[in-house]
């Protein structure tokens, strides 16, 4: 087949969409497929480009048996604004219809969103090329925008956005989501279930595997003979760190717990503020470490966290609990007490989950760990062989080669 995967974050980008969509597209290329991604250039999660694609509009490499074409997109600081997050999508989607067209026809076109703009290019380009569209839905904006806070339910801005959604939602061949609790959602605004596949998120499994816990992500950060807490990834309004920094704080009788988050550098900047309030010098504020060292970064953990807001989007699945789940390290989700997250750490039996926003909780639930070591063992491993058989890179690469023969079948 020749699939063109249209994705607003690739590869070097070390979080969130980034390395699923490289593992997918070099997954395919392996499997003797013919790929083109078309994507950004890279700048997140700082939202700055990075020095070596700077100044590029264009830039077109292979990497790994896939045909990675970039295309400018703008770029104004690192939290943008509503007006910010137009231009930045905006550009993007005028930017890499140009790359689009410079390129062989697909007969897949896998698109991904959030922003959910870009099923507008993808929309266009699919009814020139010919091509089915896959479109795969790792959130729905219209609502999450309002459970931040970003937007009032009655705004223009959520109007504007569930009308895109819709028209995607139909325009598409076929909607994938990464949890069944999307597909309810989808279902009840009227689209088609037999048009809805759910295929969740993956983990390269021989990437993402329990290592040594001493190793030298330990040694350079002094943190032998520690009990590490880490949180690694993207800092925003859907999380609530100022909760892990209470939570730090109230544990700092307990010098054997230690710490960890790693996250961008202007909101470590930020925490740094917030653990000098609370005089939390137990807490270590690092910066993500390159993908190659992620499996390094996370065996060194004993506990790996969650962390959500209580007005997050009830069915949002975050990327980070598949890949804890197959480091073999215990998650502690500090999610609400309904929906995906907390259904998926629950049923794994690889973790614990606490009330949101709640630090006594989160203590609590560290501590509790921290003096039973079995329990501790007893979660990895189930939470490991959990994400073996349901979260594999395989796995997702066989159901996404099946519903694209399947759609591609249907046309002869």
């Amino acid at each position: 087949m020749r699939i063109l995967i249209y994705s607003y974050n690739y590869h070097p980008e070390p979080i969130g969409i980034a390395p699923l969509m490289t593992e997918l597209a070099e997954g395919f290329a392996k499997r003797g497929h013919q790929v083109r991604v078309v994507t950004g250039m890279p700048n997140y999660p700082e939202r700055k480009i990075y020095d070596e694609y700077k100044g590029k509009f264009f830039l077109t490499q292979e990497q790994n048996g896939v045909t990675v074409q970039r295309s400018y997109i703008h770029v104004r600081g690192s939290k943008p604004g509503l007006l910010d997050r137009l231009l930045l999508d905006g550009s993007f989607i005028l930017s890499s219809l140009w790359q689009a067209f410079n390129g062989w026809k697909p007969d897949i076109i896998f698109a991904t969103t959030p922003p959910i703009l870009i099923s507008l290019p993808v929309s266009f380009y699919g009814l020139f090329s010919n091509s089915y569209v896959v479109l795969n839905i790792q959130d729905i904006v219209s609502e999450a925008a309002v459970r931040v806070g970003l937007v009032k339910k009655d705004s223009w801005i959520v109007g504007l956005a569930e009308t895109i959604e819709n028209l995607a939602y139909r325009k598409a061949a076929k909607i994938s989501v990464i949890a069944e609790d999307f597909a309810t959602k989808l279902i009840e605004q009227g689209i088609d279930k037999k048009r809805i596949v759910c295929i969740p998120n993956w983990v390269d499994l021989n990437f993402i595997r329990p290592l040594d816990k001493n190793n030298p992500f330990r040694e350079e950060h002094n943190l032998q003979d520690k009990f590490v807490v880490v949180y690694s990834g993207n800092i925003a309004l859907t999380q609530g760190l100022e909760t892990v920094i209470k939570a730090a704080a109230s544990l700092k009788e307990k010098s054997e717990i230690s710490f960890v988050i790693l996250g961008e550098e202007k909101a470590r900047q930020q925490l740094q503020e917030c653990c000098d309030n609370y005089q939390a010098d137990n807490v270590t504020l690092l910066p993500l470490v390159p993908r190659e060292k992620l499996p390094e970064m996370l065996s060194s953990a004993d506990v790996g966290l969650v962390i959500q807001k209580k007005t997050v989007t009830a069915f949002n699945l975050p990327s980070k609990i598949p890949v804890i789940l197959a480091s073999g390290r215990p998650i502690i989700a500090s999610v609400p007490d309904t929906g995906t997250a907390m259904r998926v750490v629950k049923e794994s039996g690889g973790g614990i989950v606490v009330t949101p926003e709640d630090s006594q909780a989160l203590a609590q639930a560290i501590v509790e760990l921290y003096e039973n070591p079995e329990k501790l063992e007893q979660l990895g491993q189930q939470g490991r062989k959990y994400a073996e058989e349901n979260f594999g890179s395989k796995n997702a690469l066989n159901s996404y080669e099946a519903l694209f023969d399947e759609i591609l079948e249907s046309r002869e």
